[in-house]
C-alpha cells in the first residue's frame, strides 16, 4: 500500500505536504547569506557585547547559546525541523537515540518511582531499563499491545508509561490509542519511540502522547553514516502537575518546563550532545524521509508477502500481513506497516547458511538504512538477554531480521529467492 500523508502544518493560508515542509524549514527563519540551509556552527562558546545579556542567557531570561554542550544554531535548526514533522511545541537532540531516552528519564524520574514500559522493548532500552533499578526505579515490563496489562501495573508511585510503536524483532504493534486514554485519566507521562514509524507514518500526539523519543541514526537519518537522537515535547502534558519539576525550570511557559529541564539538566549533566556536524548530516537527511520510507514500505510489503509463500520460511512477522494479531490496529494508526519484518526459518533451515548466501542483502546491524539489511537476532542484538528471556519474548534461534531498504523490489526478490 502507498503510505497515506496527513498535512501537519498549517502557515499562511495554505496547508503544506510533510516533504515540503521539511524542505523549507530552515527557510523559515533568517540564514545567513541566503543559504538554503542552515550552516554549520561549530564554535564552542558565544560572546555577547554586554556582560548582563550573557548573564541573561544562561538564567533562561534571554533567547541565545551560552556553551556548545547545551546546544548551538545547527543544532536549533534541526530541533526545529523534528518538532514541525512531531506536530509539537519542542524539541531537544542528543548525541544518540539511547542518550536521549537516558537522560530523559534520569531526569523526570527519581528513586521510588514506578515505571511501567512494553516488554517487548529494544534490547538496548531494556538493559537501560533494568539498570535504572538499580537506582532504586521500579520497573514493570508489560505486554504494551493491551491497554489492560498496562492499566493492571498502576501504582501510587507510578510516573511515566514508555511503549514503542512498532516492537523489533517481532513487529508487536502497542495499543497506543488505548494506553494515550489511560495516561491521560491517570495523569501518567506517556512517552513513545517512534523510531520504526517515524512522523511520517504516524504522530504520537494523536493519540495523546506527551514526549516523543527518536533514534534519528534510523530513518529521519536514513543514510547510516551519522548517529543522533531526540526527544519532543508534544504541548500536550500539565508540567505544573508533575512533582519532579525543579523550582529553577518553573519560568516562562509552562508547557515547556519538563523539556526545559531535559535540556538544562538532562543535556548538560550527561555531555551527550549532538555534535554540529552531526546536526546537519540528519537535517539534509531528513529532507528525504518521506520519499525513502514510501519506497521502502513498498518493498518490506513485497517482501513480506514473497517470504510468507516460501517452504523455507515457517513464520513471518510484519503488521501487513492479514494475519498478523495486530494488523488491523497498524492499519488504523499508520500510513503504512513500516520497514521491519522477521522471519522464522523452517526446521532444518540454517539461518547463518541462509544469511551468508544472500549476495545484494547485507549482513549488518542497524535500521533505517537505504540499504537492505539482515541479522540474526538470537545471535546478536538480543544475545546477551539470554535464551530464558529470549524465549518469553518469542525470539528463536532461527529468526531473521531484515530492515528493507530502498533497493528495486525485483532485485530483492531475487536476492531472497536464491539465496533459500
Amino acid at each position: 500500500m502507498s503510505p497515506k500523508v496527513k498535512p501537519i502544518v498549517n502557515r499562511g493560508p495554505h496547508r503544506k505536504g510533510f516533504t515540503t515542509s521539511i524542505l523549507h524549514c530552515d527557510r523559515q527563519k533568517n540564514i545567513e547569506h541566503g543559504s538554503l540551509h542552515k550552516p554549520i556552527h561549530n564554535s564552542v562558546a558565544f560572546g555577547y557585547e554586554r556582560a548582563e545579556d550573557l548573564a541573561a542567557v544562561f538564567q533562561g531570561k534571554q533567547q541565545g547559546y551560552a556553551y556548545g554542550r547545551q546546544g548551538n544554531p545547527t543544532v536549533a535548526a534541526l530541533e526545529d525541523k523534528i518538532t514541525l514533522m512531531e506536530n509539537g511545541v519542542s524539541t531537544v537532540c542528543f548525541a544518540t537515540g539511547m542518550a536521549a531516552i537516558c537522560a530523559t528519564l534520569l531526569t523526570l524520574l527519581r528513586a521510588g518511582d514506578h515505571l511501567i514500559a512494553s516488554s517487548f522493548l529494544f534490547g538496548n532500552t531494556d538493559s537501560l531499563f533494568k539498570t535504572f533499578r538499580q537506582f532504586g526505579v521500579e520497573v514493570s515490563f508489560v505486554d504494551s499491545t493491551s491497554t489492560g496489562t498496562v492499566a493492571s501495573e498502576i501504582r501510587s508511585n507510578t510516573k511515566v508509561v514508555f511503549v514503542e510503536t512498532i516492537a523489533n524483532p517481532r513487529t508487536q504493534v502497542a495499543d497506543l490509542e488505548g494506553i494515550g486514554k489511560l495516561c491521560g485519566e491517570a495523569g501518567l507521562l506517556y512517552i513513545v519511540d517512534n523510531t520504526l514509524t517515524t512522523p511520517y507514518l504516524f504522530q504520537p500526539a494523536s493519540v495523546g502522547t506527551h514526549l516523543v523519543i527518536h533514534s534519528l541514526t534510523k530513518y529521519i537519518g536514513g543514510h547510516g553514516n551519522v548517529l543522533g537522537g531526540s526527544v519532543t515535547d508534544t504541548g500536550l502534558f500539565d508540567w505544573a502537575s508533575y512533582p519532579h519539576i525543579y523550582d529553577q525550570y518553573k519560568k516562562g511557559d509552562e508547557q515547556k518546563w519538563g523539556l526545559l529541564q531535559v535540556r538544562k539538566k538532562g543535556l548538560r549533566d550527561s555531555g551527550a550532545t549532538l555534535s554540529s556536524d552531526s546536526a546537519h548530516m540528519l537535517a539534509v537527511g531528513a529532507e528525504t524521509l518521506g520519499l525513502r520510507m514510501a519506497r521502502a514500505c513498498e518493498n518490506a510489503m513485497a517482501m513480506a508477502g514473497y517470504l510468507g509463500s516460501h517452504k523455507s520460511v515457517s513464520r513471518v512477522f510484519y503488521p501487513g500481513e492479514d494475519g498478523h494479531p495486530e494488523h488491523d490496529r497498524a492499519s488504523r494508526l499508520f500510513g503504512a506497516y513500516g520497514t521491519i519484518l522477521s522471519i522464522e526459518l523452517a526446521d532444518g533451515v540454517d539461518c547463518f547458511r541462509f544469511l551468508n548466501n544472500l549476495d545484494l542483502i547485507v549482513k549488518s546491524s542497524n535500521l533505517g538504512d537505504n540499504r537492505t539489511l539482515a541479522i540474526p537476532v538470537a545471535h546478536t542484538i538480543f544475545y546477551e538477554m539470554g535464551p530464558e528471556r529470549r524465549a518469553s519474548m518469542g525470539i528463536s534461534d532461527g529468526m531473521v531480521r531484515f530492515s528493507v531498504g530502498i533497493e528495486d523490489e525485483e532485485d530483492l526478490i531475487r536476492d531472497l529467492e536464491q539465496a533459500l
